[in-house]
């Protein structure tokens, strides 16, 4: 970085913090000093400085104020190839599990890969309002994200999902639960909607039938309301064969409520940690704790295969760790609007908890 480059940011910073010292570290310009008033964050000076600022990082040591400044990088973003690469793979495996759902052989009919149109493209637009939902709120609070990656993967759904990676630690507590919320709640609303269209168009056959075609999917709350809405009349003998629009946003509810588990650093870890703050260890020790006997207990105790369970606690201990890392700025607080928006995942989580997922 040029002298001159490196005293413009300086200058213009001073109109914010007191500056006592300045040096640099790296790639970074370093101050010493302290915001010149309460009600100044570091967010906003970024908003104000975006021109020439990517980041600012507050850390306080020894009852001083240290600000890591990072410079704006000159160089022009290249284009996400890795991402648009294994989007258009993920559309071709979601595509073939849905024809595959209405009984096309694509081996030996490769050209009527159509009929898993709906499918995949309900599962998709599901996932994608999630993560860009999280992307964009990422952008919206300084926050250096990726473009979503989707995941292809030869399963009966074609995908193990989507993500983003964020390449910058989140500032405050604000910024952790609206990138931690908008995801599923972007996921929900367009969820919802899916899951009353493929009911609708659902099939209803004697259970004897059903029973003996495969899967029994688990009902949340909210899909047995749902279905108590759309087939009041519903026989104790019939069951519903769910549609592969409707099984595709069963899915997205599924991926939703795994999501807000509030462990580490999935969406809910992000929720709870903003709301919780230091009570946040015992809340994620207590939720494992009830993971492993989701997956024993029912097993044991009423012959109810509920090992799932076992398996995303393996993936959350060991991939997605159980701690989360602190935010840059320990002091913000939450408003009224950040409690609203945890309340509104919590209930969120509790229409879309299902028990037992899938059982043979």
């Amino acid at each position: 970085m040029k002298k001159s480059e490196q005293k413009e940011i300086i200058n213009r910073l001073s109109e914010w913090i007191l500056i006592q010292k300045a040096g640099s570290s790296k790639d970074k310009i370093v101050l010493e000093g302290h915001l010149r008033s309460p009600d100044i964050n570091t967010d906003q000076i970024e908003k104000e400085c975006s021109e020439i600022v990517d980041e600012i990082n507050r850390v306080e040591s020894n009852g001083r104020e240290y600000f890591y400044i990072t410079p704006k990088s000159e160089e022009e973003s290249s284009f996400p190839k890795l991402n648009l690469i294994l989007f258009l793979i993920t559309i071709l495996t979601t595509l073939a599990a849905g024809a595959f759902m209405e009984g096309v052989n694509i081996f030996k009919e490769p050209l009527k890969i159509y009929h898993g149109i709906p499918f995949s493209a309900t599962l998709l637009l599901i996932l994608g309002c999630h993560e860009f939902a999280h992307y964009t709120f990422a952008q919206k609070h300084n926050v250096d994200a990726t473009l979503p990656y989707f995941i292809p993967a030869p399963t009966f759904i074609g995908t193990f999902g989507a993500f983003i990676k964020m390449k910058s630690p989140i500032h405050n507590r604000k910024a952790l639960i609206e990138i931690g919320a908008s995801g599923p709640i972007a996921g929900f609303l367009v969820a919802v909607p899916a899951l009353f269209i493929g009911l609708g168009i659902s099939e209803v056959q004697a259970t004897t039938e059903a029973a003996s075609q495969g899967l029994q999917l688990g009902d949340s709350l909210l899909t047995w309301l749902a279905a108590q809405i759309m087939y009041p009349n519903l026989g104790a003998n019939q069951e519903i064969m769910i549609s592969s629009v409707g099984f595709a946003a069963w899915i997205g509810l599924l991926v939703t409520m795994l999501n807000l588990l509030p462990l580490g650093q999935l969406d809910g870890g992000h929720i709870a940690y903003a709301i919780l703050e230091d009570k946040f260890d015992i809340v994620v020790k207590v939720i494992f704790v009830i993971l492993l006997l989701l997956g024993t207990v029912p097993y044991f105790l009423f012959d109810i295969n509920t090992f799932n369970w076992l398996v995303w606690a393996g993936l959350v201990f060991f991939i997605i760790k159980l701690k989360h890392p602190p935010v840059i700025d320990s002091y913000s607080t939450l408003d009224k609007r950040d409690k609203v928006i945890g309340i509104a995942a919590l209930i969120i989580f509790c229409l879309t908890f299902v028990p037992v997922p899938i059982s043979a």
